[in-house]
């Protein structure tokens, strides 16, 4: 009756290991049982039909993907409601009263907030767990958000932003720079060249978010301050994804797609060097040559807004001491060295504001509202895209060579590129020539959308509020299609 070599209690300890399987959740993809079925649609159709949850879970998803286009729309009618109750007010009867005060909009504000980016998928995993809660229960979305979920990721990148967003951090990345900047000119250009080409090398270091933080920052204090055209804006912001999503690869912790493969595949810095390093920065000085060439008339006509003196001038004219900037960096460093523990990475926080109090005549407030928004979204993006797997991993599994390379790049438009390699390390037994294709097609298209790298929240919420109703996620992602287009060459066809 029992199958051989098996007592009734390894059978019911059996049978209780494959419930925990079937109920877990995100559902293993192991407990599917669907080795023998041939084409990927058999198993997708297969795995849609034994947990229905998937394909709900899915649709919300693709919505949270959806709304990131429509963002700029919300913030549009949210303006215009917010005109028109004005008005409405003003010819009202309270408006006239000594010391009235202007009510709030609810509908104005409500839109307001969906077209806030960095909303968008937390506003969306309320739907995701009330989906959750209906199809399981409470108590295993409870479960789900409590175990199941990690957000390193998020608490990484919200303090990491806030350590290099402070003044000694920009102060000592401005003097870098500078001196890079006025070697060649010390125009808006020359800022512009050197913080599009250095400054996202410099992520392989410092981390991709640590870099797209000083980078963004300092772009808006040195270009985007001066108006430039909406071309050259959206041609800056493009690049920079694309720059910091390949600059981080020389090592291997600093850009968050190597980081979840470098363990479980032996990756080392001196591999990520000789075998994506040298393409990334090859990659990276020619987009933003062909950018610089492309748009020079637009750079020379940012020029004519500004003296040389005002390009070449210091953001912070207070020089900050050396132990400051000291102590920030070493802050840094712990977070860094800490990026995979959140506990160790709160603690050194704490520390760090602490630090901050003690030095504040040299250092400015820290400003949490941006941080913890990047925060928000990413923690968003993670629980959708735990559900994601069911789909993402027949299609990884079964592509070969350069099918499997634009199947990466494809799918880190519409997910984090960290996820999608993370998926790939699951995978037992991977050829090294997988696994460069996976990793390469990654990083290459990593700079596409908003949600393509983590490090693509934090420059957004720095750089948005330079665009009217936010960034626009159509040109941002056909403004990404050239550099795209140059990684495609160095990590493919120049392989």
């Amino acid at each position: 009756m029992f199958p051989e070599g098996l007592s009734c209690l390894q059978l019911a300890g059996l049978k209780i290991f494959q419930v925990a399987d079937v109920t877990a959740l995100p559902r293993p993809l192991a407990s599917y049982a669907d080795g023998g079925l041939a084409s990927v649609w058999e198993i997708l159709l297969h795995r849609a039909s034994e947990e229905p949850l998937n394909v709900v879970a899915t649709a919300i998803f693709l919505l949270a993907i959806a709304h990131t286009f429509c963002a700029p729309l919300f913030s549009r009618i949210a303006k215009r409601l917010e005109e028109r109750h004005h008005l409405e007010w003003l010819g009202s009867e309270e408006a006239a009263a000594e010391g009235a005060e202007e009510p709030a909009s609810f509908l104005a504000v409500f839109m307001n907030y969906l077209g806030e980016l960095e909303a968008v998928f937390g506003v969306w995993a309320v739907a995701l767990v009330a989906a959750i809660s209906s199809f399981k229960g409470w108590g295993v979305a409870k479960e789900f958000l409590e175990s199941s979920v990690r957000f390193n990721e998020a608490v990484f990148v919200v303090v990491v932003m806030a350590i290099a967003s402070t003044q000694p951090m920009l102060f000592l990345g401005e003097r870098c720079l500078s001196a890079l900047s006025r070697a060649i000119g010390g125009s808006p250009a020359s800022w512009w060249v050197i913080l599009l080409t250095v400054g996202p090398i410099l992520g392989s270091f410092i981390t991709e978010p640590a870099a797209m933080t000083i980078c963004a920052l300092l772009l808006g204090q040195h270009v985007f301050r001066y108006h430039p055209s909406k071309r050259l804006a959206y041609a800056t912001v493009g690049l920079l994804f694309c720059n910091v999503s390949i600059g981080g690869v020389l090592t291997h912790f600093a850009a968050p797609p190597v980081l979840m493969v470098s363990g479980p595949w032996g990756w080392g810095t001196a591999y990520m060097f000789s075998t994506f390093g040298l393409r990334a920065v090859c990659a990276v000085l020619v987009s933003t040559a062909a950018y610089y060439l492309l748009l020079r008339k637009d750079l020379a006509a940012l020029e004519q807004r500004v003296s040389l003196f005002d390009a070449e001038h210091p953001v912070h004219e207070r020089a900050v001491p050396g132990g400051v900037i000291l102590g920030n960096l070493l802050f840094l460093a712990w977070t860094i060295a800490n990026e995979q523990s959140p506990r160790l990475v709160i603690i050194g926080f704490l520390f760090f504001l602490a630090f901050v109090d003690a030095t504040r005549h040299f250092q400015r407030a820290v400003s949490l509202r941006a941080p913890l928004l990047v925060g928000f979204f990413l923690a968003g993006l993670v629980i959708h895209g735990a559900f994601q797997a069911w789909w993402i991993e027949p299609l990884l599994t079964r592509a070969h060579d350069v099918s499997l390379f634009f199947l990466s790049l494809g799918l880190s438009a519409f997910n984090d590129n960290a996820s999608i390699t993370f998926l790939a390390s699951l995978v037992p037994n991977t050829s090294p020539e997988v696994r460069y294709s996976i990793t390469a097609g990654a990083i290459a298209g990593g700079g596409l959308t908003i949600i393509a790298n983590a490090p693509n929240p934090v420059g957004n919420s720095l750089l948005s509020r330079f665009f009217d109703g936010g960034l626009s996620q159509l040109l941002l992602l056909c403004a990404t299609l050239l550099p795209v287009a140059v990684n495609i060459i160095f990590f493919l066809l120049l392989r």
